[in-house]
């Protein structure tokens, strides 16, 4: 019985080493396949949505988790492709904004309510840690919260990936994935600066303190979009789009005071209480094409 035992296992050990050399030599053979398919292309024809073709862009740009007001940015993209994997552009849109739940709670509770601009005498009116607008018919809108006014942005755009998506296996229309990075120029609209009695500039409790100035302040922007393109000239896709910079959105004094390392209000509104935003957005585009007829790779 032993010895029989032990043919079996020299049997099943002869097998298993065999296969496993049958195994090696047939994927080295597979490496080393040579023929008339060696050095072709992945893909014959391939349609070039890009190549050599300039796009015309208009689309709608809507902000992100936003603290006090959402902008909604019309505008328009413009790219030249150089490849069908490269392209130098420029992105631009104005925007236009609507308050979120907390500001216009913060227009009820803190201005509305309490009527200051009838009862200065109030306690609550003449802190100028929690003070708003003082002024009749004062909206936070118009006087202090941040607005996200306008940016143009000259970008470069990758395509790393593109292919086709089907639908239900019966319609299949050509996608690709871009990426694009750049710099952008932004106008904004902040709180214009107050301070201390001592200091020229008026006190932050002042009414006539409450209103906005504009300003340009440089960022980065990137992001990546999702494009479909039903037709050779004609298109629509998506895109997710970051722009970090610091600006004040609230138009409140929240930091600055030097006796606490800058983390404490100071009693002015200042570039100290700039805080820093990522600025997320996302965009819906339609995008045309020229010229209209579409090359393909050989």
């Amino acid at each position: 019985m032993r010895r029989s035992f032990a043919r079996y296992l020299w049997v099943v050990a002869a097998l298993m080493i065999g296969s496993v050399a049958v195994a090696s030599s047939a994927e080295a053979q597979e490496i080393q396949l040579t023929g008339p398919l060696a050095g072709a292309p992945a893909v014959r024809k391939l349609r070039l949505h890009r190549a050599k073709r300039f796009e015309i862009t208009p689309n709608a740009t809507f902000t992100l988790l936003d603290e006090y007001q959402r902008t909604i940015m019309p505008g328009l993209k413009l790219t030249y492709h150089l490849t069908d994997w490269f392209g130098l552009g420029v992105w631009g849109g104005y925007g236009f904004q609507l308050t979120t739940g907390l500001s216009d709670e913060l227009q009820d509770k803190a201005i509305t309510q309490r009527n200051c601009f009838a009862n200065p005498s109030q306690r609550a009116c003449q802190l100028t840690a929690v003070s708003l607008t003082h002024k009749q018919g004062a909206n936070l809108a118009d006087d202090q919260l941040g607005k996200f006014q306008f940016t143009v942005a000259p970008q470069l755009t990758f395509v790393p990936f593109r292919g086709k998506i089907a639908l239900f296996g019966a319609l299949f229309v050509d996608t690709d994935v871009s990426l694009f990075v750049g710099g952008a120029l932004v106008g904004l609209q902040q709180r214009a600066p107050c301070g201390n009695a001592e200091d020229a500039v008026k006190k932050c409790s002042d009414p006539s303190s409450f209103v906005l100035e504009s300003k340009i302040t440089g960022a980065p922007t990137f992001g990546l979009g999702l494009n479909f393109y039903p037709t050779s000239f004609f298109g629509f896709g998506a895109e997710f789009r970051g722009m970090p910079f610091a600006w004040n959105t609230s138009g409140f004094d929240v930091q600055g005071s030097a006796a606490r390392d800058g983390d404490f209000p100071d009693q002015k509104i200042s570039s100290d209480d700039d805080s820093f935003h990522f600025n997320s957005m996302v965009s819906i585009n339609l995008s045309f094409t020229l010229p209209p007829k579409v090359d393909s790779s050989p």
